[in-house]
């Protein structure tokens, strides 16, 4: 049996093992795969491991020994899953792995929006404080995230997860779904729609999968809902959010600041409006990258296959 991994470099960069699934069958591992090469490296397997790059009907059409595709993610949109399905392909992802790690990137995120934590430490390795006249100083308004209201958009396993981290800080905490059952126990929560959540929250986090509802669903509109005071955070899919009303927001001072891990396209183009936006963090899609999570993904991507080899697989999308 062949396996090849597509683009297996962002997962493991070299502090992890492929060795379990090495000895599955005849391996094949790179780093990344420009769409060009995809079927001269995919011919003949019969299991393929993707991250990002992507894999169509087209290209599922010119793989008739194909049987298993493995996502090394959560999302699944770069497999044609539909096609997949009528070839009688099986595709799994990892739904589970970095609950944790992407919930403490949230607060990150936004810690170093509220007290401006890097900033401050240039400032002051710049020489700033050497020269200052006091025994402190500040560039940007300091908050407290006590007593503030926490609006999370989309309540699957993360959404739950920072509910509670925010209920650890003192925080109110709102949330918007398709699907209000099961409330948490934490002290000051509701449901709400997604117009109420965004009008009275201090801080909104998106953690919605990037389905028709949720494309664009952050725009010139939805922002003008917000807090003038509040500030937006994404660890979700970048196209949750129109970029260029995000950016004119941050610049019209809308809503005070916003901190990303995800955009609409990935690496960006170097006109993307909201790298010149005031007020703005983004980090290059790390929020799942901890070692601990890579760990734990790398470990179900182990056992997904481990399924699909005997008869009983997991894992499986729709």
């Amino acid at each position: 049996m062949k396996i090849v991994v597509l683009d297996g470099f962002a997962l493991n960069p070299g502090d992890l093992s492929w060795e379990a699934i090495a000895k599955m069958g005849e391996f094949e591992l790179h780093d990344r795969t420009p769409t060009e090469l995809i079927l001269e490296r995919a011919a003949g397997a019969e299991v393929l491991l993707t991250n990002k790059t992507p894999l169509s009907a087209e290209t599922m059409d010119q793989l008739p020994e194909l049987r298993y595709i493995g996502v090394l993610a959560t999302g699944y949109n770069v497999v044609d899953t539909e096609a997949a399905a009528k070839r009688g392909i099986v595709v799994t992802n990892v739904p589970a792995y970095g609950t944790q790690a992407v919930t403490q990137m949230v607060f990150a995120l936004l810690f170093a929006l509220i007290r401006g934590v890097q900033r401050h430490s240039d400032a002051v390795f710049a020489g700033e404080w050497t020269a200052n006249d006091d025994f402190c100083f500040w560039r940007t308004p300091q908050w407290e995230l006590t007593g503030k209201t926490m609006g999370i958009v989309g309540f699957g396993r993360i959404g739950r997860c920072t509910a509670q981290a925010a209920d650890a800080f003192g925080m109110r905490v709102l949330a918007a779904d398709a699907v209000q059952e099961d409330p948490p126990a934490v002290g000051h929560f509701s449901w709400c729609g997604v117009e109420k959540l965004l009008s009275e929250s201090d801080v909104v986090t998106l953690h919605c999968p990037l389905v028709r509802e949720t494309e664009g669903l952050i725009n010139r509109t939805t922002l003008a809902l917000m807090k003038p005071s509040a500030f937006l955070i994404n660890t979700s899919r970048g196209p949750v959010i129109v970029e260029r009303d995000l950016a004119g927001a941050l610049n019209e001072g809308v809503i005070a600041g916003a901190g990303l891990d995800v955009l609409g396209v990935e690496p960006p183009s170097a006109d993307n409006p909201l790298l010149k936006a005031q007020n703005c963090v983004i980090t290059p899609h790390i929020a799942w990258a901890t070692l601990e999570a890579r760990s734990r993904l790398m470990a179900t991507v182990v056992e997904s296959l481990r399924g699909f080899l005997a008869g009983t697989p997991v894992n499986v999308v729709s």
